[in-house]
């Protein structure tokens, strides 16, 4: 017996020994080519393309993938821009998501004052030129070690387009495009180094049209029915109702077509809705009462309404079992050390923030494991009801940024955003390593998501049966 115990001791160092070993491999790969990956995340920040209009960027990361030894499907799910990208054979099948898309109306240069780029409307304030970049270094850096070792496995990295509002990911999933995988991994950008299990908000928008009469606004109003009066009283009655929705629900919207001159009754009007909450059913019962007072606004303003159901995101469901492997590889890799010169250009930065939450100091740190609940949301969230995930943040941006931000978008675009690209890449591949070499992580996720999701889980989207909509951000 002792005998025994011995060997399954020396066996269980022996395999940590190699799995270290293996890591230092796969962060040498991508430090290896770190210059090449910093030059592919500027030229994604540098286009700044919106949602389903990604072509350049998507391309780029599909040449470097094919280039590199993947097998690369191109345009799934009905989508131009989405991509699969497979290397190896066999079980497990690790999934990456790499998203690339940008949001409008919010290009800056890289600078410690607001500064737009002259003649570009979008910029990559979450962050998703990072994204998709590391995750390439990463499904590269494994694919390198499968190579090397003729350790069994699949490595399969999902292009994800326009996750800022499109919900790339749920047509995936809705295609089936996830039925086979084992685990999926992902990160995102953000002001902090952190890989704790965390959910985020279900997500549902629509676009609400009131169609109606035009005439001139002081001559004949009496022929006219304002459209533009419809997205008022829609608007007036929803602002009414966040006073009878449970705390910690949300709702909000944009004014996208009001009329063109106040001397015409608009003729057409549109509305973009957003409704949060972190339980579906919840969420379900918002959405169906914010449809009631579109319906009513239409009534009593004589016009006629049509609306369309844009995006649909689920809350992401954590999963401890491969995330606590995570969480040890991000504490093995570490935070982000500025030099001087950075240092320079966060503390210019941080006193444009309001009310920063965290010291400038703590991109150096890894955050405490602990449960999290984010405000915003993802489809990341519909892929995490299918398949175990696993995700990270690392300080891409200046510690109390907030996404969504000019400073994210500058800091983004320079090399303290790259450094935390850095670590992102070398923390999921060292956690692929870590998987591939412990089969039994892989079943206890599985077990921990059939229990998570419970006996009575019937997936549908949020979105409905819809296509992509390739158009929403024209």
């Amino acid at each position: 017996m002792k005998k025994v115990f011995t060997g399954l001791i020396l066996l269980i160092l022996s395999n940590s020994i190699f799995a270290q070993v293996d890591k230092k491999g796969v962060q040498n790969s991508i430090n290896k080519r770190a210059k090449e990956y910093e030059k592919i995340a500027k030229s994604i920040w540098d286009w700044a393309e919106m949602g389903y209009q990604e072509e350049k960027s998507s391309a780029l990361l599909q040449k470097t993938l094919s280039n590199a030894g993947f097998s690369v499907e191109s345009g799934v799910a009905e989508i131009p821009t989405a991509f699969l990208a497979e290397y190896g054979s066999g079980s497990p099948i690790i999934g990456i998501l790499a998203e690339f898309d940008a949001l409008p109306g919010i290009s800056q240069e890289v600078s410690t004052e607001r500064k737009p780029i002259l003649g570009q409307e979008a910029g990559h304030a979450c962050g998703h030129h990072l994204f998709g970049t590391a995750s390439t270094a990463a499904a590269i850096a494994i694919k390198d070690h499968l190579k090397k070792t003729g350790q069994k496995g699949t490595i399969r990295l999902y292009g994800t387009p326009a996750e800022e509002g499109g919900s790339g990911k749920v047509y995936m999933v809705r295609a089936g495009l996830f039925d086979d995988v084992d685990v999926v991994l992902h990160w995102h950008a953000g002001d902090r180094n952190s890989a704790s299990p965390s959910t985020s908000m279900a997500n549902r928008s629509a676009k609400f049209r009131f169609h109606g009469y035009s005439a001139h606004a002081a001559g004949a109003p009496e022929k006219g029915r304002s459209s533009l009066d419809a997205v008022e009283a829609m608007n007036h009655m929803v602002n009414l109702l966040r006073e009878h929705i449970p705390d910690g629900s949300r709702i909000h919207y944009v004014i996208t077509r009001g009329g063109y001159a106040p001397n015409v009754v608009p003729d057409f009007a549109e509305v973009f809705y957003y409704v949060r909450d972190f339980n579906v059913d919840i969420l379900e019962d918002i959405w169906a009462r914010v449809v009631k007072t579109a319906e009513g606004a239409a009534l009593g303003t004589g016009t006629r309404l049509e609306y369309e159901i844009i995006h649909g995101n689920r809350p992401v469901l954590a999963n401890n079992a491969i995330q606590k492997i995570m969480y040890d590889n991000l504490v093995s890799i570490g935070g982000v050390p500025y030099t001087r010169k950075e240092k320079s250009f966060a503390e210019k930065i941080y006193k444009t923030l309001r009310n920063p939450s965290l010291s400038i100091s703590s991109a150096q740190e890894v955050q405490t494991y602990q449960f999290t609940k984010g405000k915003g949301s993802t489809d990341v969230g519909d892929v995490s009801w299918m398949v175990p995930t696993a995700g990270l943040r690392t300080a891409t941006w200046v510690p109390g940024t907030s996404a969504h931000t000019w400073q994210a978008v500058s800091a983004g675009g320079m090399s303290i955003g790259m450094k935390g690209m850095m670590n992102a890449a070398k923390t999921i591949a060292g956690t692929a390593v870590d998987i591939y070499s412990n089969p039994e992580a892989v079943e206890s996720a599985k077990k921990e998501l059939l229990e998570r999701r419970g006996p009575k889980f019937n997936y549908y989207s949020l979105l409905g049966e819809r296509n992509p909509p390739l158009d929403y951000r024209k």
